[in-house]
């Protein structure tokens, strides 16, 4: 074979990720459980598929140092070895990064990050496993998988709410990721795979230790957030948890380790609870977060994000947690200690308001968009005046505010916030001058004010 018969162009870039069809691989007609199982991980459409989405998802360097911008280079260098090793089943991962990430509700998470060389091969597992396992998994698992969302999963628990399930069991499982039972995991990963050289692969991942302030720490338990792998790996071992619900006949819906089920009264939720939990502990080893977990009404529960309302129909609305983290986002970026320009503000405003609107427009209630449109202006209009300081007469003026209303404003002895929402303010700084700048609408008004 000819180098440039190795090649295979992603954009503007070429990979030498080789050819393997003197492997004896049976492309696409080979299954998943079968003993080469790698040659399928490392063909050619695969490996190109894994490396675009590895380049899409961004994110920082390992333990190594190396970015996901210099990985190209990095295996137009040393891709035939790399393959090589792992067709030998001799590859060795290399260890995770630990970093703390703020966690919604307060608090912080370890997360993960393995080098992006593991991420574009833990990438390539997890593709060919789940085009296979994936069809095996509960019609109740809404987490990492394809064509399947949260908002599927919060349709679905309104959909049995309506059903009259009106008591809900809330369960949370204890640092679930951090705690997964290695031997547990791989023992259901030997019932689906016959390949020693993934299985290998696979173990190492879960065992390759974890970096924390420069020394080296054994992993012998968990699976890692922020590897491609573990999301699969999360559902292969909760599947068994869906399997337990089904056959016991619950209605429920899960994301990930995030787990509603739906039942017609609180003692039935009693019931289910302590016995899901004593099923967790003793089959999979994982361990349900008391403090966390409750038998209540769903309208007084959030479910990713969402809650709902307390009457028929029973209509999604926003959490007020999710609410909170909204506002409590939008106060660091509009803080007037950051020293940058208004346009700069509303920049940042515009990227995280796009992206909360898209996953909340799903909520079936407007008004707390509505109230959080007019919160945000007046935090903006705070803002403005604030950096005006003492020139707040002749910036009122020049915004086409009369005089005497703009000397009654800048002479005020209220602060910033209370002038926030005062006439000279609102007249000054209108929803279609914010509008202009870039500032998106989370309610759409009839009458712009």
């Amino acid at each position: 074979m000819t180098r440039s018969e190795g090649i295979k162009s992603v954009g503007q870039q070429q990979l030498p990720l080789g050819d393997i069809t003197d492997t004896g691989a049976t492309g696409e007609d080979a299954p998943v459980t079968g003993s080469r199982l790698m040659e399928r991980v490392l063909e050619k459409e695969n490996m190109l598929q894994a490396h675009k989405r590895v380049k899409q998802n961004g994110g920082s360097a390992g333990v190594d140092g190396m970015s996901v911008e210099r990985l190209f280079d990095h295996l137009k260098r040393h891709w035939p070895e790399i393959r090589q090793t792992l067709l030998e089943g001799t590859y060795q991962p290399q260890p995770v990064k630990r970093v703390m990430i703020p966690k919604p509700g307060g608090g912080e998470r370890p997360l993960g990050i393995p080098t992006v060389q593991d991420r574009l091969i833990q990438q390539a597992v997890m593709q060919v496993l789940q085009k296979d396992w994936d069809s095996t998994f509960s019609e109740h698992s809404y987490g990492f998988r394809p064509k399947r969302t949260a908002h599927q999963a919060v349709a679905a628990a309104q959909s049995y709410l309506q059903q009259g399930r009106t008591w809900v069991v809330d369960m949370d499982l204890e640092k679930f990721f951090d705690r997964v039972n290695h031997d547990k995991l791989m023992s259901l990963v030997k019932k689906r795979v016959r390949d020693v050289r993934v299985l290998r692969l696979i173990d190492r991942f879960l065992k390759a230790g974890v970096e924390i302030e420069g020394r080296i720490h054994p992993t012998t338990e968990g699976t890692p957030q922020g590897g491609p792998l573990s999301p699969l790996l999360a559902n292969l071992l909760l599947d068994q948890m869906d399997k337990e619900l089904e056959q016991r006949g619950h209605t429920f819906a899960r994301y990930a380790d995030d787990c509603n089920i739906y039942v017609k009264s609180a003692k039935a939720g009693q019931r289910a609870l302590a016995s899901i939990t004593k099923y967790l502990m003793q089959s999979l080893k994982l361990k349900v977060n008391e403090t966390k977990s409750a038998v209540d009404r769903p309208w007084k529960r959030k479910f990713l994000g969402f809650t709902f309302t307390g009457v028929r129909p029973n209509r999604r609305t926003i959490a007020k947690a999710s609410i909170d983290r909204f506002k409590d986002e939008v106060r660091r970026i509009t803080n007037r200690t950051r020293g940058i320009t208004l346009q700069k503000v509303i920049n940042e405003l515009r990227k995280y308001m796009t992206g909360w609107k898209a996953y909340f427009r799903f909520s079936e209630t407007q008004r707390a968009f509505k109230e959080l449109m007019k919160w945000i202006k007046r935090r903006l209009r705070c803002y403005i005046l604030k950096q005006w300081g003492s020139y707040r007469f002749h910036k009122l003026v020049a915004r086409g505010v009369s005089r005497k209303l703009a000397w009654n404003t800048a002479k005020s002895a209220h602060g910033p916030w209370r002038l926030s929402r005062s006439p000279a303010l609102a007249f000054a700084f209108t929803h279609r001058y914010f509008k202009s700048l870039g500032l998106p609408d989370l309610f759409d008004y009839a009458a712009q004010t």
